[in-house]
């Protein structure tokens, strides 16, 4: 929510259009984040262009113009967030072979895909209607974090694992399904890939949990919402919200998510603050010992080791620095 503390923006964003030169295009694109002194994640592929960034206000929204001047982005849905720093420390625009690691490259949502529920209309459904399967599509970290309320869930890694579960959904075939993620992204495929396998009743909330959260107060969403960002979670219900995670360490309530101190372990779990302090932010006495742990700030985030990092490499005499 906007005040004036928060004087920078999130955004959360994707769009499937084809791109002919990603080379070229993620050259062109890193420039102009550079330009606008963006900080995130953004991938590029030739099917399309997936990110998550932040800065101020006014640099996002040109931003978002840009993309959006560009008639292949034209559809592009953003969504918003303020904070009162980068959410980011660094920039990162990738080529990759897909815009989500997904293993079903050879679906193109743009041809087929799961029909779209906005999020008021989910709200509805989820009251209104009793024979509906509310499918996850995330990782078991995410889902374990917060979930929807009587949502099935798939015990996955990665995405990437969500076709080898095709035979544990077989059962939901005659139903009517809603998938769900956090922005959006996977159900894009993952309904289409119900639908490709013969699942005829497929839909997807439009736009995830983080536009549920911001258009439908996230009613029966419970507990909080993953990010891929230096914030790690963000609450989302507004109306009745509930604890669903545990600490990882001494199994009370706690939703503070946390990485691992121990960067060989690193793994993504829901740590107390009694025992992220009194286990410097391990998540077991093996990794309190570890010889290369990372000293615990109480947030549970750690910036990964910029080796030299300069987001102007490789641009040097193509955008003048203005730093």
């Amino acid at each position: 929510m906007e005040n004036k503390e928060n004087q920078y923006k999130v955004i959360l964003y994707y769009c499937y259009a084809e791109i002919e030169n990603p080379d070229q295009f993620r050259d062109e694109h890193h420039l102009m984040c550079l330009e606008l002194d963006l900080r995130g994640r953004i991938i590029i592929s030739k099917e399309g262009l997936n990110g998550t960034v932040s800065g101020t206000i006014e640099n996002v929204n040109e931003y978002m113009k840009r993309v959006k001047a560009d008639p292949r982005f034209a559809d592009t849905d953003f969504k918003e967030d303020f904070h009162p720093e980068h959410t980011f420390k660094k920039l990162n625009v990738r080529h990759k072979p897909e815009i989500v690691h997904s293993s079903l490259s050879h679906i193109n949502p743009r041809i087929k895909t799961g029909a779209y529920v906005e999020p008021e209309q989910f709200r509805e459904m989820i009251k209104n209607e009793e024979d509906i399967v509310i499918l996850d599509v995330r990782s078991n970290y995410e889902h374990e974090l917060g979930r929807f309320k009587n949502a099935v869930t798939l015990d996955i890694e990665n995405f990437r694992d969500f076709p080898d579960k095709l035979n544990e959904l077989e059962q939901y075939k005659g139903k009517k399904i809603v998938t769900y993620c956090t922005g959006g992204i996977k159900c894009e495929k993952a309904s289409a890939f119900l639908l490709e396998q013969g699942f005829e009743n497929v839909h997807q909330l439009h736009g995830g949990i983080i536009k549920y959260g911001l258009e439908a107060k996230g009613e029966d969403f419970e507990g909080k919402c993953y990010v891929f960002d230096n914030r790690l979670s963000v609450d989302v219900n507004k109306v009745n919200p509930k604890v669903v995670s545990k600490c990882f360490v001494c199994g009370t309530n706690s939703d503070r998510m946390v990485n691992c101190a121990n960067p060989t372990c690193n793994v993504h779990v829901p740590i107390c603050e009694k025992c992220g302090w009194e286990m410097e932010g391990a998540c077991s006495s093996e990794c309190k010992e570890h010889p290369d742990k990372r000293e615990y700030n109480g947030t549970g985030y750690y910036q990964k080791n910029t080796n030299g990092y300069d987001p102007y490499k490789g641009f040097q005499g193509k955008l003048e620095k203005t730093k």
